[in-house]
């Protein structure tokens, strides 16, 4: 007997920012971990798969939606709490924008220049978002868990959470075990704000204050649609949908060599893990000739920022992912790196590989 909370034939679309995907065949909010676990286990009793949905901001769903339950976990986990030392508790359902705010508000310095990125508290460690030279995972303490497939409930510090870049366990081997309850995090009070990216650091000049850095983080974002807004017409989007890739140095090397071969300047170039040098998607898609508003269908690049794939109007999910291989193959030929995408893509019966090529 499906639980009563249980909706079916929810369209995703109308809970992704991209604003694509079928209906999912089974879609409730949940606002406690034990209601989230036991509607898990009749899911799994059914033989369905569970996905955790937060704000949609970072999915790629498929037009034949996905065929397991939904949990729209919105209210979970609490409001924001503040302890001593810069100690912030906040539920998974919080808005992540509307808990930098309150951090700014107190004169806590940490994720100052994660400001205006859509999207729930819970997901934040899930992706280790990251924008602007600062990464959540440098301020994470630990994040609190319940297990889906027992409803126990755990705490995982950071050396648990895997984090990478973009990256962290709960996208990897633990992908689907869980659902966030809360995120612990670690700020500075009255701390100054680390200011490491170029376009940052000249929008806010010397010795800026959180304020200073948050206001002109959401200026540079909303200058390139990287905020929601319903009026701009390139809304529709998951954000940066490349990652930027992280390669060996000699491959750094061969990706300036093809560029001054192509007659442009050598590409941007940051240091990484391991010896390892980040390079910009953005340059490279934009370099490789796909520049902003590139596309002719209801899918294009968006007209303020070559790295958002948008939804014009009417788009499919297939209608996205032809875009991203014309682009993806299109670097791949100008520069010899293949860009990997940074939503989650559900619903797909092939491997996301195999999806792009």
């Amino acid at each position: 007997m499906t639980p009563s909370e249980v909706q079916t034939g929810v369209r995703l679309a109308d809970h992704t920012t991209l604003a694509v995907g079928g209906p999912a065949w089974g879609f409730a909010e949940v606002t406690e971990p034990e209601q989230a676990a036991a509607l898990a286990a009749w899911a799994q009793g059914e033989g369905r798969p569970v996905l955790v949905l937060g704000g949609g901001s970072n999915l790629l769903v498929a037009d034949a939606g996905f065929a397991g339950l939904v949990l729209r976990a919105s209210r979970v986990g609490g409001a924001p709490a503040f302890g001593p030392d810069g100690e912030v508790r906040a539920g998974a359902g919080v808005p992540w924008d509307h808990l930098v705010a309150e951090t700014v508000g107190r004169g806590l310095a940490g994720v100052e220049a994660l400001s205006g990125i859509p999207g729930d508290v819970g997901a934040a460690p899930i992706q280790n978002i990251g924008a602007y030279g600062q990464e959540v995972a440098e301020v994470l303490e630990a994040v609190e868990v319940v297990e889906l497939a027992t409803g126990a409930t755990a705490v995982l510090d950071k050396p648990a959470c895997g984090f990478g870049y973009r990256h962290s366990v709960f996208k990897a081997e633990a992908r689907g075990r869980y659902l966030v309850t809360q995120v612990r995090l670690r700020l500075r009070p009255g701390g100054a704000p680390e200011v490491r990216y170029p376009e940052l650091a000249r929008a806010v000049g010397p010795a800026p204050t959180v304020a200073q850095v948050r206001e002109a983080v959401l200026q540079i974002r909303a200058s390139k649609s990287m905020v929601l807004d319903p009026a701009d017409p390139n809304h529709r989007s998951a954000g940066s949908f490349f990652m930027n890739p992280v390669v060996p140095a000699d491959v750094a090397a061969e990706v300036a060599a093809r560029a001054a071969a192509r007659g442009l300047p050598s590409p941007p170039r940051y240091p990484a893990a391991d010896g390892q040098v980040k390079l910009s998607a953005a340059w490279l898609i934009e370099r490789a000739g796909f520049t902003k508003g590139f596309g002719a269908g209801r899918a294009g690049l968006s007209t303020r920022h070559c790295l958002a794939l948008v939804n014009r109007g009417g788009a499919t999910a297939q209608d996205i992912l032809t875009l991203a291989r014309e682009v993806r193959a299109g670097v791949r030929a100008a520069f010899g790196v293949t860009l990997w995408p940074e939503p989650v893509f559900v619903g797909f019966e092939a491997e996301v590989a195999e999806l792009l090529e």
